[in-house]
């Protein structure tokens, strides 16, 4: 099957991370949920496995992302885009072809955990800890932290009092905490204000120009052009366009118009 012409930026970098021919493929009930372990014993035992159908989440997905790139990720809802981000990540496995990146990606989405009956405050010390800084270290980064995710009056209280945006924000200021090489975002800046977003909208141009690769997936295209320095356009498991954020969100607005 013909890829789509691959983005090749302009003056010569490292690539970061390559996606080569990547199919994704997993089994799920006519429902929709993905069977466990013992759901599928249990159809095999009984000979019902016409009940189970085979999703292809991602089709021969091709591109390089290279250093300094910020690289947004559009798509419509089950185009593929967290499954993608996921196998980037090394956490959803590929059923064909390969995934090689330069360093483990981190992937900051809005079902990272965080300890909900521990306060904020816990919840920083232990990410950092996770992310392998030392007490003194968090410590030098601590009102920081707070002072970016705007929980100076909550930081005490246990996690389960925070709201969904008050939760992203401090998510979002945590992971920041630590330099990234391969920074994923999936859709955790949709549930911030508009002060938070481009808080974080900054952070992560930050770390693109410190020689990071950044993976924004997101519904707001607004959010995409003043983030990204590219695009790929994701539908039904098939990378459609990869390239300048104006000409592929134009295409995508169009598509959606028909």
């Amino acid at each position: 099957m013909a890829h789509p012409p691959v983005h090749v930026p302009k003056g010569t970098r490292a690539p970061v991370v390559i996606v080569d021919d990547v199919h994704v493929e997993y089994n799920v009930f006519a429902t929709g949920k993905r069977p466990s372990a013992a759901d599928r014993k249990s159809l095999r035992l009984k000979g019902r496995g016409k009940q189970m159908r085979t999703v292809h989440a991602l089709k021969g997905v091709s591109f390089t992302a290279y250093q300094n790139d910020s690289i947004g990720v559009i798509g419509t809802n089950g185009s593929g885009k967290s499954t993608l981000m996921r196998a980037i990540a090394g956490l959803t496995p590929t059923s064909s072809g390969a995934i090689y990146s330069e360093s483990r990606p981190s992937l900051l989405g809005v079902g990272a955990a965080l300890l909900k009956d521990l306060s904020g405050e816990r919840n920083i010390i232990l990410g950092g800890l996770a992310m392998g800084f030392t007490m003194d270290e968090i410590e030098a980064r601590y009102d920081d932290v707070v002072a970016f995710a705007g929980l100076e009056k909550f930081i005490d209280l246990p996690m389960r009092a925070y709201s969904s945006g008050m939760t992203a924000r401090l998510k979002f200021a945590i992971a920041s905490m630590a330099t990234h090489e391969i920074l994923i975002v999936d859709e955790a800046l949709a549930v911030g204000d508009r002060t938070f977003r481009k808080r974080s909208e900054a952070r992560i141009r930050e770390i693109r120009d410190d020689a990071g690769t950044v993976f924004l997936v997101s519904h707001s295209m607004q959010s995409i052009k003043d983030t990204c320095s590219r695009v790929i356009w994701l539908d039904q498991g098939t990378l459609l366009m990869d390239g300048e954020p104006d000409e592929v969100i134009a295409a995508y607005h169009a598509a959606q118009d028909k």
